[in-house]
């Protein structure tokens, strides 16, 4: 949602889940075909543009020393991915609040805060879908991340179809501090691997109990090699099944933060000041699974 104070536009990069990622095939290439159900917390970075001449770009935010300030950053690809002939300037400041290389598609969601603030501040008006064939270039969970609404995701991660509607819940999120690299949890997957899931999604659910026990029905396929490469992984997990009301606890994505999925607000808040208490080195906190639209 865009919030315009004196020429300034202000968009939410929402925190992206894997409720669950199965991996159900390994192209030639050595793309992975994904069956997964992606969510979105209602936390997630900052972004905000005025008007300029030319493209600037700056970071503050706890985990600003993460981002790099040039031309690789997403936030910036993306603008010059909307504007391919550099006609058209903002300055752009990103307030970094979700960890980098996490899981939770922190830089996927910022690349698409970017597009739908830029499309509102340069007056483009494009639909949403022109938005995320743009974002493809990005990433592949940069689509997803432009409408940030629920989305059953399958091919590479570049299909998306509307998921089943869900119950009102909450989550923890807490990363243990560690940055797991994508592609090196691949590795590792495809290393180990001996069959692959066949694809199936979701049904709608009428309460975060079922949906609970239709999700621990399934799995993240990435969760097993990333633990094994950063087994304190597995010291957050168990910890979360240990909370009050923890109605699951999963890794998301390719790791390091895991979630527990809560009905109330209430257990969720009182859950991420038990596990932050005794680890203030862990990023912690806690939200709601946003049901509504970018």
């Amino acid at each position: 949602m865009q919030n315009i104070a004196e020429g300034r536009l202000v968009e939410t990069a929402w925190a992206k889940l894997n409720l669950y990622l199965h991996i159900t095939a390994i192209r030639e290439n050595g793309y992975h075909e994904l069956d997964s159900l992606f969510v979105f917390a209602g936390i997630g970075d900052t972004l905000t543009v005025e008007p300029a001449d030319e493209l600037g770009f700056s970071v503050d935010g706890p985990f600003a020393d993460s981002v790099p300030a040039d031309g690789d950053n997403l936030v910036i690809r993306a603008a010059r991915a909307l504007s391919p002939d550099g006609s058209r300037g903002a300055r752009i400041r990103l307030t970094k609040n979700l960890p980098v290389a996490s899981g939770i598609g922190g830089g996927s969601a910022d690349a698409a805060a970017t597009l739908r603030a830029l499309d509102a501040l340069w007056e483009l008006d494009l639909p949403a879908v022109r938005l995320e064939r743009i974002a493809e270039g990005l990433g592949a969970d940069v689509p997803a991340c432009v409408r940030s609404v629920p989305a059953q995701v399958s091919g590479i991660g570049e299909i998306l179809a509307p998921a089943a509607p869900l119950p009102e819940c909450w989550v923890v999120l807490v990363n243990p501090g560690v940055a797991v690299l994508t592609p090196a949890v691949f590795r590792r997957f495809d290393a180990d691997v001996t069959h692959f899931r066949p694809a199936a999604p979701l049904v709608p659910m009428g309460s975060a109990v079922k949906l609970a026990a239709a999700l621990a029905e399934r799995a993240n396929d990435l969760e097993p090699p990333a633990l094994a490469m950063e087994p304190v992984i597995g010291d957050v997990l168990a910890l979360l099944r240990k909370t009050t009301g923890c109605l699951l606890a999963r890794m998301s994505g390719s790791g390091a933060t895991c979630f527990g999925l809560y009905a109330g607000e209430g257990d969720a808040r009182a859950a991420a000041g038990r596990l932050s208490g005794p680890n203030p080195s862990w990023w912690t906190t806690h939200g709601p699974l946003r049901a509504g639209g970018a």
